[in-house]
């Protein structure tokens, strides 16, 4: 197979503060090491707000790789610092949903991540772009934000994703639905909505939800789950877990290279489970924007 290879060499960060990163950094470390892959810089990162001035300091130091290990939220926010750059990004997922990993076909477990990047291959793909702020996977306006802000921190660390599932039926009874406005620069539309995923890969919370996402088409997705029904909301969700013929019914899709979002009332986003932005935005992709490192058995991207 063509392309270069996988660097040998990398820098490992690790979100310590993660749900599995601080039992999973030295074992982590060790597997590495004897899967041959030499580490000049080990950084476990145990404050929330020291994890991108890490991942700044290990590009600039000339690494060939950066070896992510963390939740959804720290890949997102790290994916910044490579973008153009001749720096391979890599992940190991330790989140509670790990979407990213999911949506490049990255093996979950522990030992089978660290074999991904040991034989593995290069993959160019795309992020989404949020007014500015580069993200992975999907950002979230709706039911999502409100579910991400504030779920207690030991709930999701000890229940994992049904420590989420109790938090968002109680986030749902709190929730409204809300008027939304996109405008893809060629037509502007407006529908009630319960919430709107903006997909450049296909899961998000863990599940499958836009299908028709893809991370390296050059495109970003809008999926509105329709109208004012917050049971619609549950069947949806629902409905796309368990993969039913009828799934498609409860959204509508729009796509484009920009497109412009806005809410009544104004809605807070999530981006790959932070809650970093409000509602109007601009959504955009950034095309072939990084290199990672996915399963070597992947069909190449055209």
């Amino acid at each position: 197979m063509g392309g270069k290879p996988v660097p040998k060499e990398a820098v490992l960060v690790v979100n310590a503060h993660s749900r599995k990163g601080r039992e999973l950094l030295r074992e982590a470390k060790e597997k590495l090491e004897a899967a041959g892959i030499r580490l000049s810089a080990v950084y476990p990162v145990r404050k929330p707000k020291d994890l991108i001035p890490t991942m700044r300091k290990a590009v600039a130091s000339g690494t060939p790789m950066v070896i992510v290990g963390g939740g959804d939220g720290s890949l997102s926010c790290t994916v910044d610092d490579v973008v153009d750059r001749d720096c391979v990004f890599a992940l190991l997922p330790l989140g509670t949903a790990n979407s990213f990993a999911r949506t490049l076909g990255i093996p979950l477990d522990l030992d089978g991540a660290i074999e991904t990047i040991a034989t593995g291959r290069r993959r160019r793909i795309d992020l989404g772009v949020l007014d500015g702020d580069y993200f992975a996977n999907c950002a979230a306006i709706g039911l999502s934000p409100l579910i991400g802000e504030g779920i207690p921190h030991k709930l999701k660390k000890y229940l994992g994703r049904v420590g989420y599932l109790v938090w968002a039926t109680w986030c749902l009874v709190r929730f409204r639905p809300f008027k939304l406005t996109i405008d893809d620069g060629r037509e502007t539309y407006s529908l009630w909505a319960t919430e709107v995923r903006l997909a450049n890969g296909g899961f998000h919370g863990g599940v499958e939800l836009v299908e028709t996402a893809e991370v390296d088409n050059g495109e970003i997705v809008a999926q509105v789950v329709m109208g004012r029904s917050k049971a619609r909301l549950i069947w949806d969700w629902f409905a796309k877990y368990w993969k039913l013929p009828t799934r498609e019914a409860t959204t509508q899709e729009f796509w484009g290279e920009r497109l412009r979002i806005d809410t009544k009332p104004r809605m807070k986003i999530s981006i790959d489970g932070e809650v970093l932005a409000k509602t109007p935005a601009t959504v955009a992709v950034a095309h072939k924007a990084i290199e990672v490192v996915v399963p070597q058995e992947q069909e190449a991207a055209g």
